[in-house]
């Protein structure tokens, strides 16, 4: 069922044209400092991949992909999902040494999304990956990489406020992130449900890294769903922000370090998917050919409606719309692209 639903008294900051100008800036600009944060390359990825390969994200395992046929290529296509699996195929093919990544401008097409504020069925993301070292896994090296791309979006939100005077009357990211795991979150308020977790946490803690999801905690539940051939479930999380024009948590990035062969290996057979041990990608990680590498992808929407201050990612991003939402946007003024 539709979920979009537009604050009382909400009014954007910016008109159509100055939102436009702003989403072009936000993105040079931040794709710019992220790079440098994480050197990080530039490079092209595929918007759909052989279905065969293996390459395409699963997401939770129940998202439908959207299929077709190549005939000329007597292939079957998909396209993607994230690119969380063919950029450490990438990095591997590139010969990236130890230190080094790449980032890219990711879309995808998500059929079964819900649509709501947040979510739509057209997905933008900064894709981004890097090679690390075996000494690298860990959760110290983790946090570090966490920080380095909060400062980024800290310079690019400084940036987008000295352009558009009128953004200064939003909150600016300040201050250290706070790390918590979802079992400290799960021990704390058991009683609630995940999402419900993270906004009683979030709203006290307006910058949050929220670290270890995909693994089952000790209710025998994880709080919330990630494929198990890509993120190590002990060194992944999520950066969450406050968002005061919705009064919620709100996610930016989902992002870990990498599985290495042993973490894979646990994890197929935790999640009941040993099937993709004969996939090409599956085959080359558990031989240990792949690089070990960090990784993760940022929302461009998200970071838009968050730095923009907007209550609907339809104002910063064209998409197809249900009947009651494009009449809840229209009777709040609300223009959706």
């Amino acid at each position: 069922m539709p979920k979009s639903v537009i604050p009382q008294g909400y009014a954007p900051s910016l008109n159509l044209y100055d939102t436009q100008k702003a989403i072009g800036l936000l993105k040079r600009v931040f794709e710019d400092t992220l790079a440098g944060a994480l050197n990080l390359r530039r490079v092209s990825a595929p918007l759909f991949v052989q279905a065969e390969t293996g390459l395409n994200d699963d997401l939770n395992g129940v998202e439908r992909p959207v299929s077709f046929d190549v005939p000329f290529a007597q292939a079957d296509a998909q396209v993607v999902h994230s690119l969380a699996k063919w950029k450490r195929m990438a990095l591997y093919r590139y010969h990236f040494s130890v230190g080094e990544g790449l980032y890219t401008d990711m879309n995808a097409i998500r059929r079964d999304e819900e649509l709501d504020n947040l979510h739509s069925v057209y997905v933008d993301q900064w894709d981004w990956e890097k090679v690390i070292a075996p000494r690298d896994r860990s959760e110290a090296y983790l946090r570090r990489t966490v920080e380095a791309i909060c400062a980024a979006i800290r310079e690019t939100q400084a940036t987008l406020q000295a352009s558009f005077p009128v953004l200064n009357k939003l909150p600016r990211l300040s201050g250290e992130v706070s790390f918590v795991t979802t079992q400290e979150l799960e021990d704390r308020w058991p009683d609630l449900s995940a999402k419900e977790r993270e906004k009683a946490w979030v709203k006290d803690h307006p910058l949050t890294f929220l670290m270890g999801i995909g693994g089952a905690l000790k209710s025998g539940k994880p709080h919330d769903g990630r494929a198990p051939d890509y993120d190590d479930w002990s060194l992944n999380g999520d950066i969450l922000v406050w968002n005061p024009v919705l009064e919620d948590a709100f996610e930016l990035s989902s992002m870990g370090i990498r599985v290495d062969p042993a973490a894979m290996d646990k994890q197929l057979t935790l999640s009941g998917h040993d099937e993709r041990r004969e996939l090409e990608f599956h085959k080359l990680l558990l031989a240990g050919k792949l690089p070990l590498t960090i990784g993760g992808g940022i929302g461009q929407s998200r970071l838009c409606m968050y730095l923009l201050g907007r209550a609907h990612i339809g104002e910063v991003q064209a998409g197809i719309w249900d009947q009651e939402t494009m009449e809840t946007c229209r009777n709040a003024g609300v223009i959706l692209l």
